[in-house]
């Protein structure tokens, strides 16, 4: 009963939401590389191996939890640069140094994901093209890719949930909670991303845009909204990507009108050339 007490106050439901806010919003982050990672999938595998990767990602944010003394101490100072670039810290830290790796790859995946998609590799062996394969990758290859990039995306809101709360169920239970409601949105919000090239693309900006993130975030270089805890560089991101959003539906509404319209147009000439016809007999 002791391990439940944390929940028997209001002090401890609040974490508790809080927790789960963060570890929402974070993902965000991870929907987008999942839908992203298993598109390489064989088709009957993708339902699979969004529920593999999410599973495998909740144990490494409760592995990362449960490690909570050795999370907490990565942001201990390893060594100091012996030249500072202006606007960064020269302290380099393990946390710093896991997230400039994440946020790499994730830059470099990101563009070549990027680049893969205006290539029309993919759509070129859908309409059966020689030569043109489409490019696949192995489940387990899927679901370690999205473990390991679950780590860099949850070490922030880890060590804030370890700063917030030092109830282990709390944490968890957060944990569990929003993967829960993940799986439950994995399969529509990645199949909607994948089956709208303008979405997917803008997807894939945002996984760079977060890779660059990630990187500013491990140099230590911060700005924050005077009277917030708010980084700027987090507002002037989610903000961009939530007007892209916006206008990118905007235009997938203005696009659709356009198509219904022509196919009306289109029918309603064959009406007319039919009438003709007929009259001219």
């Amino acid at each position: 009963m002791e391990l439940l007490t944390p929940l028997m106050t209001a002090q401890g439901w609040a974490s508790l939401l809080t927790l789960l806010f963060l570890e929402m919003v974070l993902g965000i982050d991870n929907l987008v590389f999942i839908a992203c990672t298993t598109d390489r999938l064989p088709e009957e595998k993708k339902h699979l191996g969004r529920r593999f990767g999410l599973i495998a990602a909740f144990f490494m944010r409760v592995l990362l939890l449960s490690l909570g003394f050795v999370i907490i101490h990565l942001v201990e100072p390893l060594f100091i640069l012996p030249f500072a670039i202006p606007g960064t810290d020269p302290i380099i830290t393990a946390k710093d140094l896991i997230l400039f790796a994440g946020g790499l790859y994730l830059v470099v995946k990101g563009y070549d994901e990027i680049k893969h998609k205006i290539s029309l590799k993919d759509e070129m062996a859908a309409c059966g093209y020689d030569g043109a394969q489409p490019t696949r990758i192995t489940m387990l290859s899927a679901i370690g890719r999205i473990a390991m990039m679950d780590m860099v995306f949850s070490l922030d809101s880890v060590i804030t949930a370890l700063g917030m709360s030092g109830e282990l169920i709390i944490m968890i239970l957060a944990v569990m909670i929003a993967v829960t409601i993940m799986i439950i949105l994995a399969d529509p919000i990645s199949e909607f991303i994948n089956n709208n090239p303008e979405i997917k693309i803008l997807a894939l900006g945002f996984i760079v845009a977060v890779g660059i993130k990630l990187i500013v975030e491990a140099m230590g270089v911060e700005f924050v909204v005077e009277g917030t805890h708010v980084e700027v560089f987090d507002l002037m991101l989610y903000f961009g990507m939530a007007f892209s959003l916006i206008l990118t539906f905007i235009q997938m509404v203005y696009n659709r009108r356009v198509a219904k319209m022509n196919a009306e147009l289109a029918e309603f000439q064959k009406d007319m050339e039919k009438q003709v016809a007929s009259g001219d007999e």
